[in-house]
């Protein structure tokens, strides 16, 4: 990110607050709306920058508040009809790039319509759904070593280690015949970068970076690290149904684990059981050691604590590891307490703390990241990890995947639009406005650009 940018922001509750005063410590200039006037006096007295009390929706603070000027205009309240309105008029006003923070069930329902075309909104998420996903990575890749969603976690990217007793090993990529629209962008064979070919026979501790539909990347990766994985479904049990519990539980379902939820609110149980199809719902108190041990919580793999309340987290973790959990893992709102937490989280037997807020951030300085062509997702020894705006009357405009002739080196991760994207097959349409992920050298991006700008 660029210095002296301009941020405008609606919202100063959980979300907003950590990420206005973070990106304010970066040398930017930010303007944040605040409807609660405790609050935003609050803000005033901590943030080196501005602060209105106001409607983030009233035109007259919008225009107060320079949005026609906003390189980033963020609405992170915790509705969605403030922050989707907020965001349409922020867009009409003139703001470069806007975001929007929504509910885990509208982010869900992006596939019904165009958030760009709608609202003008360039990014839409959901800080429940980014939290989720990160607590969901060690439980349905308990093997990768490195994890990267792209797209709302429509296509992953992962990196994992060829076992001595993997299947793969010895064997070429031909032979492998791996699912339909899963790639291997990459092999590491110690500190050699393998060129990737059909003939290309795989060799114990290769690390392969392999990306794809997450449901299809899991039969691989099985088949790479043969020996190391359980054959069963992971036993996972959610501490706390509400949005936190319930993204989480809604990601897991797909990947066939088993997963009960203890929630003690019993009109919340019943919601639950009516909107999650193969998850448990259990009304009771998981603070409560006789509850826990009930649940035969010793054959539990995974304890996962998502309440509202820090401090019943982290005890209700520490009680599921002294009964026999294998693994527990927390959600912090306070980002400096879940800082702590992983610092010590051998000597607790936590094995990750996840805070909303820093998940949030992390994901908005990844959209934030462009050099004005393209945004750097990830940099790895094999290439960069990069996105871009496909523009109209460019070489690639109009035409196949296969009658690009691209880059050597270069790898198309995942093609799409703010609606769908999927890992890209030789016949797919290329059209202006489409995202393009893609492995490139690093000497080579500018020969992608140039096909695609």
């Amino acid at each position: 990110m660029s210095k002296g940018q301009n941020i405008v922001i609606i919202g100063a509750g959980e979300i907003g607050r950590h990420i206005a005063l973070s990106l304010a410590e970066e040398d930017k200039f930010i303007t944040v709306i605040e409807s609660n006037e405790e609050v935003a006096n609050e803000l005033e007295r901590l943030i080196d920058g501005r602060v209105i009390n106001g409607d983030g929706t009233a035109i007259g603070n919008l225009l107060d508040a320079d949005v026609a000027e906003a390189d980033y205009f963020m609405a992170l309240t915790a509705d969605n009809n403030i922050n989707q309105v907020a965001s349409s008029m922020a867009k009409k006003l003139g703001a470069k790039n806007v975001f929007c923070r929504v509910h885990p069930d509208l982010e869900r329902n992006l596939w019904l319509f165009d958030p760009r075309e709608h609202f003008g909104i360039d990014y839409m998420f959901s800080s429940e759904r980014l939290a989720a996903a990160e607590l969901s990575k060690p439980i349905r890749n308990p093997d990768s070593l490195i994890v990267e969603e792209l797209a709302g976690g429509n296509v992953e990217l992962q990196q994992v280690r060829v076992s001595p007793k993997s299947e793969a090993r010895g064997k070429s990529l031909r032979e492998l015949d791996f699912p339909d629209r899963v790639r291997i962008g990459g092999i590491m064979r110690g500190v050699t970068s393998v060129e990737v070919t059909p003939d290309e026979v795989l060799m114990s501790n290769d690390i392969v970076t392999i990306f794809g539909e997450p449901k299809r990347l899991h039969d691989v990766i099985v088949r790479l690290n043969h020996g190391n994985r359980k054959e069963t479904p992971p036993n996972v049990a959610i501490f706390g149904g509400g949005e936190y519990g319930f993204s989480l539980a809604k990601t897991l379902e797909g990947w066939n684990a088993r997963v009960r939820i203890f929630e003690t609110n019993e009109k919340l149980c019943t919601e639950l059981q009516e909107n999650l199809e193969k998850t448990t719902v259990l009304n009771i108190d998981a603070t409560f050691v006789a509850d826990l041990k009930e649940e035969n919580i010793e054959d539990i793999d995974f304890f996962v604590a998502t309440t509202e309340m820090d401090q019943d987290n982290v005890m209700t973790c520490l009680q599921a590891r002294s009964l026999g959990a294998d693994k527990a893992l927390t959600l912090i709102h306070r980002a400096d307490y879940a800082d702590a937490i992983t610092g010590y989280r051998e000597r607790m037997g936590i094995m990750e703390a996840i805070s909303p807020r820093e998940a949030t951030l992390n994901d908005l300085r990844r959209e934030m990241t462009s050099t004005g062509d393209y945004h750097l997702v990830s940099d790895f020894k094999i290439g960069k990890l990069i996105s871009a705006t496909v523009s109209a009357g460019s070489i690639a405009d109009g035409k196949k995947i296969k009658d690009v002739k691209w880059p050597p080196g270069c790898i198309l991760v995942a093609l799409g639009n703010s609606i769908r994207t999927a890992t890209p097959a030789a016949d797919d349409d290329i059209s202006a406005d489409n995202q393009l992920f893609a492995l490139v050298p690093g000497k080579r991006i500018k020969k992608f650009l140039k096909l695609i700008k």
